[in-house]
């Protein structure tokens, strides 16, 4: 890659979104202090949290898919937590290592996979059970709820998946050239919290509306993450690859 250290474009200073919530994720880790200290005092693993964080994930997969939508969320809130502590944890610890961070990032993608999948798996299970029962569906019509509404919401989710997938691939391909990508409204964090939402109100419109909305803005971040790129490699004259 060509450019010099003179030439890269200066790091613009953090806006008042990533103000924000840099003072919330400050907040956040003080609370959970005290839990960390426990955990490092029992000698806890950091990569025992990642996996605890993976498997609490596949099983709120599997609630969301069976329609159990409250116990997904907290399942889901738990394997936040233990996405939250795996880091501190080393940390304190002193166990910090490349290898934990790949894992810890490679873990994350598969946990959130398995979260949207059941979702999407709820849809087209209800979309395939009024093909069994032509009953439902007309009773469903009757209330104003069309089959192809599991269709378009399975689809919705599908995206949502993708979406997810490329905030995170476009910041790991930036910095797997050398270039700083810590940017975007909506990373990890945030799907996380409007899931667990909509999944606790337990209501059809409420999962419906988080889907939608973590696909537009999962896109958004990752357009944001693309402009944000382009804008810095042109500028400090580092968009030439190779010699």
């Amino acid at each position: 890659m060509s450019g010099t250290p003179d030439t890269a474009a200066p790091e613009a200073p953090p806006g008042r979104v990533a103000r924000f919530k840099r003072r919330l994720q400050d907040g956040a880790h003080a609370a959970v202090e005290p839990l960390v200290a426990l955990l490092s005092r029992l000698g806890v693993h950091p990569d025992h949290l990642t996996i605890a964080g993976l498997v609490l994930s596949a099983l709120s997969g599997f609630a969301f898919y069976l329609g159990h939508t409250r116990t997904g969320a907290l399942m889901l809130l738990l394997a936040g937590l233990c996405d939250l502590l795996d880091g501190e944890l080393a940390r304190r610890a002193g166990l910090e290592s490349r290898f934990g961070a790949f894992l810890d990032s490679t873990l994350d993608r598969l946990s959130e996979a398995l979260v949207l999948l059941g979702i999407l798996g709820f849809y087209l299970r209800n979309l395939y059970a009024l093909v069994l029962h032509p009953e439902q569906a007309l009773l469903q019509i009757s209330t104003g709820l069309e089959p192809l509404t599991w269709a378009v919401m399975a689809f919705t989710a599908a995206l949502a998946l993708v979406g997810s997938f490329m905030v995170s691939y476009t910041r790991a391909r930036a910095e797997g050239l050398g270039l700083d990508c810590k940017v975007g409204w909506f990373e990890r964090p945030e799907r996380l919290v409007l899931l667990v939402m909509a999944g606790l109100l337990r209501v059809f419109w409420a999962m419906s509306a988080a889907l939608l909305l973590l696909a537009i803005l999962s896109f958004a971040t990752a357009a944001q993450r693309v402009a944000h790129v382009h804008r810095n490699t042109r500028r400090a004259g580092t968009d030439r690859l190779g010699g």
